[in-house]
């Protein structure tokens, strides 16, 4: 298993397997618990640094901690000493100094995970940096869609919406390529990265065209908080050319699931009556979250010793 979690590219067919094994080995052990907490990671601490707002990914790895019996410690940038100007690298070494053991890091700039990595001796896991990756959330919803449909590998996915923005897309066109999935990229031209040609994917602009040969719609939001221009006419157009309502929800194959890694937009990339369908995933996705995220994190401090108990 290696060292830091910082990029879905970073696990390989073998290791992205072990994780996914893992969390439902973990969900096993602790169904038959009358308390769900499993005892591995005792008197080990993991610290959440989150520079940007959270609530799925912080509350999520907070879960996922303290199932394993782990001390959490979570580090907010707002009213520390970040707000008065502290550095990332003396915010890091303040936390060595403390013997954290793993860091989960959030964070406004692209690669700030790594960098962290030549200042810790613990290791570091990316909840999220910039626009460039969130190899966690890719791994839970791999999870998520054997989950519901029994494989990946051949799978037909379609990530529809704010590419350019999303480390989300990045992650998972990463991850579900090591699968053996087929990823299509549906957006707006002006919202597809430059050099998607390199991607290991096909782009399309006409949604209406992809839905009847897709397995798996994953849905993005539209992050307007990264965007300095405009990127599509209104809301409206964007709704009525890229949004999932009810009438492309039945142009999907019976089997087809919805996911989207929120927050959402209800009523522009998805209605609402689409998100709470039985064809959803959405709250799969949150509740199995914790799970990835306790395998990655046990996997990461204790190494794999054959079970989850």
């Amino acid at each position: 298993m290696i060292e830091h979690l910082l990029s879905a590219a970073d696990l390989d067919l073998e290791s992205a397997t072990l994780i996914l094994d893992t969390a439902k080995e973990m969900d096993a052990a602790m169904s038959g618990r009358e308390v769900r907490k499993l005892p591995t990671l005792r008197g080990r601490t993991v610290v959440n640094l989150f520079f940007e707002d959270s609530t799925r990914t912080r509350v999520s790895f907070e879960a996922a901690a303290k199932r394993l019996s782990a001390d959490v410690v979570t580090f907010s940038a707002k009213g520390s000493s970040v707000s008065k100007g502290e550095s990332l690298k003396d915010t890091a070494l303040t936390l060595q100094a403390m013997g954290a053991d793993a860091v989960v890091v959030r964070h406004s700039a692209a690669g700030a995970a790594n960098r962290l990595t030549g200042w810790l001796d613990g290791s570091v896991v990316n909840a999220g940096d910039g626009t460039h990756e969130h190899p966690t959330q890719a791994l839970l919803d791999a999870y998520t869609i054997r989950q519901r449909l029994g494989r990946l590998e051949g799978l037909r996915v379609a990530v529809v919406g704010d590419i350019l923005h999303s480390r989300v897309a990045r992650s998972n066109v990463a991850l579900l390529n090591t699968f053996g999935a087929k990823v299509t990229l549906v957006a707006p031209p002006t919202l597809v990265p430059v050099g998607v040609g390199s991607w290991p994917v096909e782009v399309a602009y006409d949604f209406d065209a992809v839905l009847p040969h897709t397995d798996v719609v994953m849905m993005l939001r539209v992050q307007a908080e990264r965007m300095n221009a405009s990127f599509f006419p209104s809301a409206r157009e964007y709704s009525r050319r890229y949004g999932l309502d009810g009438a492309r929800l039945a142009r999907l194959p019976d089997e087809a699931i919805v996911m989207h890694p929120g927050p959402m937009n209800r009523g522009m990339e998805i209605a609402a009556s689409v998100a709470d369908s039985p064809r959803s995933v959405i709250v799969d996705q949150v509740a199995n979250g914790v799970l990835v995220r306790m395998a990655v994190l046990y996997l990461l401090l204790s190494g794999h010793k054959g079970g989850a108990a």
